[in-house]
């Protein structure tokens, strides 16, 4: 295996480890992920800084609203000590009765620091139906918070 699919196959396995943190919210293994200057920009272009992006981590995901989750469409951009993971989330939430459903993209940031890959910056992107990927490129699915 070359360093580039070795570093292909590390950035994959983080980002199911991104989302699977986050569907258990999972702060200890999320933060050991993040960069000490990680930042987040979500869908209305909001600024949040590492400390205050964990509180909201450690109660984000609550499986009686988001009862179905998914990530799929990952792309993966190597640029020397830098790479680009992008993917989109499928997400059925439910509140009041009432069931909404919808995507979102997302690009993670990562930089090596001595041989170790760390995420410096989320960004989250609200998609439109006509840009969804389809189904046959999901890579994870939790229902209820329950990886299938």
């Amino acid at each position: 295996m070359t360093s580039a699919q070795t570093d292909t196959a590390t950035l994959s396995a983080l980002n199911r480890r991104f989302i699977h943190n986050f569907v258990t919210n999972d702060v200890p293994s999320h933060s050991a992920i993040l960069h000490p200057l990680f930042r987040t920009i979500d869908t209305l272009g909001g600024h949040m800084d590492r400390v205050s992006y964990l509180k909201e981590w450690a109660t984000g995901f609550d499986p009686d609203v988001i009862t179905y989750w998914d990530m799929r469409d990952e792309r993966i951009t190597l640029i020397g000590d830098v790479a680009l993971v992008s993917a989109t989330n499928r997400w059925t939430r439910v509140r009041n009765d009432v069931e909404t459903q919808g995507m979102t993209c997302y690009t993670d940031t990562y930089i090596r620091i001595e041989g170790t890959w760390l995420c410096i910056l989320a960004q989250l992107t609200s998609v439109s139906p006509q840009n969804y990927p389809a189904d046959d490129t999901i890579i994870v699915k939790y229902l209820r918070g329950v990886l299938q």
